[in-house]
C-alpha cells in the first residue's frame, strides 16, 4: 500500500463549514491518512473556503496564495470551490483539486486520484448530499461543544444572499438520526450541542412536509447533554409549539438567534425576506413575553441598496426598543449571481461604515446593562480553556455562544470541558469576569 501522504485542513468561515471540515478529517482518518494540523509538514493542504461575502472570500484567496507560495499542493473544498471553481484551476496552478460544498464527502476518492496524477474537479452542479450519524466525524472544537448540523441548504432567496446557490435547496435529516447523533457526541462527553442549519425554525418542513422543530427539541431533551442551543431561528418559524417546547425542554437553552437583517418594510420587501417586515415588533414582544428569560441575538445589514437615512433611522429606533442582548452588524456586500447586485442606488461605502458604528454605538450601553444585571449572580459556565501565560479558566455561560459572543473569565479550579458554578463579579460590554463558587447552581 506504500506510505499515505500527510494532510492538513485550513477551516475558513462559519460552523456548517466546520462540521463539513469535521467530516472530511474523519473519513481520511478512517482512510489511513495522517492529518496532522500543521500545514508545514503536510505533503497536500485542504482549504475549506467561505464565499459568504467579500471579506470572507479575501480571507479565502489570502490562504490560498500563502499556501501557493509555500509550494503546497492544494486542494481547494468549500463554498468558494463550488462558486469559482473553473477560475480556481485556472489562476492557480498549485491547486491539485476543487471539491465542492455537496462533494466534500468524496475526499478520499479525490486524494487518491490526486494521487494517480490526475488534476480534479469533483463540483456537483447542484449540491445534494447531507451527512448522517454513520458518516466518520473528527471533532476540531473544544472538548465540551459539538455543532449538531439539522438540515443544509435553503429555500428561500433572499436578494443579498448566495447561500441558496452554493449549498442547495434544505435538506433535512430524519429526527431519528439527529438524536442518534447527539447519544454518540454524549457519550464522548459534550456537555453543549448547538444546533444549525440555514434556517433550524424550517427545520423537517423538506421530509415531513410540516416544521417539526418542537418536536425534535423534546426528542432532543432526553439525551445526556445539558445545554442544548439553536443557532438561526426565524421569528415566524417560532411558532406556540416551538415556544412550548422551549419552555418544557430542562436542556434547551432560552437561547435564540433572530437573522433579522433589518427593522424597515420597505428594506425587507427589497431583501425578499421572507415576512416582509409585517411583524417584527409583533413577534419579537410576544417571544419576551413567552420567554422573559430569553436572551436574544440578532444581525443586521446596513446600507442595503436603498437604505436612506429614513430607513436606517427606524433600524436605530429597533435596536434601541428591543434591547437586543447581543447585535452583529455586516455593511451589505454586492455578490455577483445574486438580485441585489444590480440593483441601484447602492450605498457608498463610506456611508454604511458610519452607519454600521453609529448602530454599534446605540447596541454597546445595551450589551453593557445586560451584563451589569449579572454581577453578583451565581451562573453556570462551561469551562473551555487555560489561559497560557495568567492560568486563568475562560469559558461561556449560557447567555455566550462560542465565537460570536462575549466570554467569563473565572479564577478558580475546574476541569476543562466542565460545567461549574461561577459567581460573577464584574462586566465590560462583552465580557464577564468571575470565580468558582461552591453553592449549588
Amino acid at each position: 500500500m506504500g506510505n499515505k501522504p500527510t494532510i492538513a485542513i485550513s477551516h475558513l468561515g462559519c460552523e456548517k463549514n466546520r462540521i463539513d471540515t469535521e467530516h472530511m478529517l474523519g473519513l481520511l482518518v478512517q482512510a489511513g491518512y495522517q492529518v496532522d494540523s500543521n500545514e508545514e509538514l503536510a505533503d497536500y493542504v485542504i482549504v475549506n473556503t467561505c464565499s459568504f461575502i467579500e471579506a470572507a472570500r479575501a480571507e479565502s484567496v489570502r490562504t490560498l496564495v500563502e499556501l501557493a507560495e509555500a509550494n503546497k499542493k492544494i486542494v481547494i473544498a468549500g463554498c468558494m470551490a463550488q462558486h469559482f471553481q473553473e477560475q480556481l484551476l485556472e489562476e492557480l496552478p498549485e491547486a491539485v483539486a476543487v471539491v465542492g460544498s455537496g462533494d466534500y464527502q468524496k475526499i478520499v476518492d479525490v486524494i487518491q486520484r490526486v494521487e494517480d496524477g490526475e488534476r480534479v474537479k469533483q463540483v456537483s452542479s447542484e449540491p445534494t448530499y447531507i451527512a448522517d450519524e454513520t458518516t466518520p466525524r473528527y471533532r476540531t472544537t473544544s472538548e465540551g461543544v459539538a455543532y449538531l448540523r439539522v438540515a443544509e441548504g435553503c429555500d428561500y432567496r433572499c436578494a443579498f444572499c448566495i447561500i441558496p446557490h452554493l449549498r442547495g435547496n434544505q435538506r433535512s435529516r430524519s429526527i431519528e438520526s439527529i438524536v442518534a447523533e447527539a447519544q454518540q457526541l454524549a457519550a464522548e462527553g459534550v456537555q453543549e450541542l448547538i444546533l444549525i442549519s440555514q434556517i433550524t425554525t424550517n427545520y423537517g418542513l423538506d421530509i415531513y412536509k410540516e416544521p417539526k422543530l418542537a418536536q425534535l427539541l423534546r426528542e432532543l431533551g432526553k439525551v445526556d447533554i445539558p445545554w442544548i442551543r439553536m443557532h438561526y431561528a426565524y421569528p415566524t418559524g417560532l411558532t406556540p409549539q416551538v415556544i412550548e417546547a422551549i419552555q418544557e425542554t430542562p436542556n434547551v437553552l432560552p437561547y435564540l438567534d433572530l437573522p433579522l437583517q433589518h427593522s424597515h418594510p420597505d428594506i425587507l420587501r427589497a431583501m425578499n425576506r421572507p415576512w416582509q417586515g409585517q411583524v417584527n415588533d409583533q413577534i419579537i414582544d410576544r417571544i419576551k413575553t413567552a420567554l422573559p428569560d430569553a436572551v436574544l441575538r440578532t444581525t443586521f445589514i446596513v446600507g442595503f441598496p436603498g437604505e436612506t437615512d429614513e430607513h436606517f433611522e427606524h433600524l436605530l429606533g429597533f435596536v434601541g426598543r428591543h434591547e437586543f442582548d447581543h447585535v452583529g452588524v455586516f455593511t451589505f456586500s454586492p455578490e455577483e449571481g445574486t438580485p441585489a447586485y444590480n440593483l441601484p442606488s447602492q450605498v457608498s461605502q463610506e456611508v454604511m461604515e458610519a452607519r454600521r458604528d453609529a448602530l454599534m454605538e446605540v447596541q454597546q450601553p445595551i450589551s453593557l446593562k445586560k451584563n451589569q444585571a449579572q454581577v453578583g449572580k451565581v451562573v453556570d459556565v462551561l469551562i473551555e480553556q487555560e489561559h497560557p501565560e495568567t492560568g486563568e479558566l475562560i469559558g461561556r455561560s449560557t447567555r455566550f455562544s462560542p465565537e460570536v459572543d462575549g466570554l467569563v473569565y473565572v479564577e478558580g479550579d475546574a476541569p476543562l470541558g466542565s460545567i461549574v458554578s461561577v459567581e460573577i463579579t464584574d462586566a465590560d460590554i462583552y465580557d464577564l469576569y468571575g470565580h468558582v463558587a461552591f453553592a449549588q447552581s
